[in-house]
């Protein structure tokens, strides 16, 4: 057997379709099926119950899937220790980032990186965290940037920064006329909250958990956007959390509803993520070196206490 025909295999194992795992290999379907079955009479089993609909792997199939994905990424071990051994920095990289972190973070680092490190190819999706954690154990990512800790045995974090949560609360509010607040102030009746699918939006909920449940609202919405909460709660309808560095970019007038919190201030721990199989370690030391650089002006907060990102089952 090939480290191709591997590779063939893993593809049919996560799309669960000869066709598609085709398209995704660059091959025709009738190469890759021929290459599959190879390895099966090769082996003189079964991996996929092809009776089913969507193709499933089957007992033994499981154990070869399990065991070529070490084989697979053993094989690209071998590539990066050649390439680390010269020196190279480059080739094409897969970057994974949460959306809340992306808008902000990305433009103060990117066109860093690439003058730095012009012979890598940054290729940056924004994904939510339960994404990002398929796309890396599939190894569809090389690397990522989320909130963290993700308490996943698989993965590798290297923390780069803590950013503080910081209230916005408009005008008419209660809690308006005070410098700093507490996270007793929060109602989370009143909190304007990110759509599902968000860890910022999780970190909240985990905030607030001793401070108040949550009971129905006249209205009830959950946004993608920070600036359409923002606009909702200049309407009166709620008060909202805000990363650090969401902050900074806000209109002067929208500044002056920051509250920060009383020390020690809530905040996200922010790591940039890999599997543990640590691949491509010198692209992801080089982008650590970079972020570290220009983000140690922005964020210079240590009395914190960091809010996990991970949804909380009751």
């Amino acid at each position: 057997m090939t480290i191709t025909q591997l590779q063939y295999v893993l593809a049919v194992a996560e799309h669960k379709n000869f066709t598609l795992a085709a398209e995704k290999c660059f091959v025709t379907q009738p190469t890759l099926s021929m290459q599959i079955q190879k390895i099966e009479e090769e082996l003189n089993i079964l991996i996929f119950d092809r009776s089913k609909k969507p193709i499933q792997l089957t007992d033994i199939g499981q154990k070869i899937v399990n065991q070529a994905k070490n084989i697979v990424n053993e094989a690209d071990r071998i590539k990066d220790i050649v390439e680390q051994q010269k020196g190279f920095i480059g080739g094409e990289f897969r970057l994974g980032i949460i959306p809340t972190i992306m808008p902000t973070l990305l433009p103060m680092f990117l066109n860093n990186f690439i003058k730095r490190y012009p012979k890598v190819k940054l290729l940056i999706e924004e994904l939510n965290t339960e994404e990002i954690i398929l796309k890396l154990k599939n190894g569809h990512l090389d690397a990522a940037i989320a909130a963290t800790p993700l308490e996943d045995e698989k993965i590798k974090e290297i923390v780069l920064y803590f950013e503080p949560f910081v209230a916005y609360i408009p005008e008419h509010h209660a809690s308006f006329q005070k410098e700093e607040i507490e996270v007793a102030d929060l109602n989370l009746n009143e909190i304007l909250l990110l759509q599902d699918g968000h860890c910022f939006r999780d970190g909240i909920l985990n905030l607030c958990k001793n401070v108040s449940d949550a009971d129905q609202n006249n209205f009830q919405i959950q946004s993608g956007s920070f600036e359409t909460l923002i606009k909702l709660a200049d309407e009166g309808l709620g008060t909202m959390l805000l990363p650090y560095l969401h902050t900074l970019d806000l209109k002067e007038s929208d500044k002056l509803k920051l509250r920060n919190f009383k020390e020690p201030k809530p905040a996200r721990e922010v790591s940039l993520i890999y599997p543990k199989s640590e691949l491509k370690m010198q692209i992801i030391d080089a982008l650590r070196s970079t972020i570290a650089g220009v983000v140690k002006g922005a964020i210079v907060f240590q009395n914190v206490q960091i809010i996990s990102p991970l949804q909380k089952k009751a």
